[in-house]
């Protein structure tokens, strides 16, 4: 009987520590439980916020479609007037040539009435001229010297059937080596069939005038 009852205590003994073992292994669950359940609001966060970048995703490449429909057309109607203006340089060279004159000798005979109309510049006729710099002959598309709101002016110019920012740029040049020959300020002129952007932009921000043989 005595070892049966010691036998007992053991065994309630072991129940206690089971069930304290249990006890302990169901606080474990109900925080793996609790872990669990933040994982599943932080997938479904994680689902809101991929579902989302989906739907931006997509908004995106709609917009990059379109513009790069966009982009096609424009590229489309720049070729297209592109071609334009070429088919009218050819046209105006054909003109040109139909009445005897070159393209210097055109922008000789417009020049002065363009420079009078646009720039207030009041020259009697524009010339070839030749100069000497550093021991080096250079010549000179047309040439005046005239006003403009009374100071005196020189023209200086460069014909060029389509005229882009280097050819300004070179003009720029030309001229700054003249200077010194000139008997008044200097003007630098281009005369062409065709002004390319590139050019606008140096001649405003270098002052040099642009004539088109068709139009401002």
């Amino acid at each position: 009987v005595i070892r049966l009852d010691q036998a007992v205590a053991r065994l309630a003994e072991a129940q206690l520590k089971t069930e304290e073992r249990v006890g302990r292994l169901e606080e474990r669950m109900d925080r793996v439980e609790e872990r669990v359940g933040r994982l599943e609001e932080a997938v479904i966060c994680l689902d809101q916020a991929v579902a989302r970048l989906a739907e931006a995703q997509l908004k995106t490449e709609e917009r990059v479609g379109r513009l790069e429909e966009a982009t096609a057309r424009l590229a489309e109607a720049q070729l297209k007037t592109e071609r334009a203006v070429q088919e009218l340089a050819v046209q105006v060279g054909r003109l040109s040539d139909a009445v005897g004159f070159t393209l210097e000798e055109l922008a000789r005979e417009l020049g002065p009435a363009y420079l009078a109309q646009h720039y207030g510049i009041r020259v009697a006729s524009l010339e070839r001229r030749f100069f000497t710099v550093d021991s080096e002959e250079v010549e000179v598309d047309f040439f005046g010297e005239g006003t403009r709101d009374g100071e005196r002016v020189v023209v200086v110019g460069e014909v060029r059937s389509r005229i882009y920012g280097r050819d300004v740029e070179a003009l720029v040049r030309r001229v700054r080596s003249l200077a010194p020959q000139l008997a008044g300020t200097p003007v630098p002129a281009l005369f062409g069939f065709v002004i390319h952007p590139s050019a606008r932009e140096a001649a405003e921000r270098t002052g040099v005038l642009l004539i088109a043989a068709v139009g401002k």
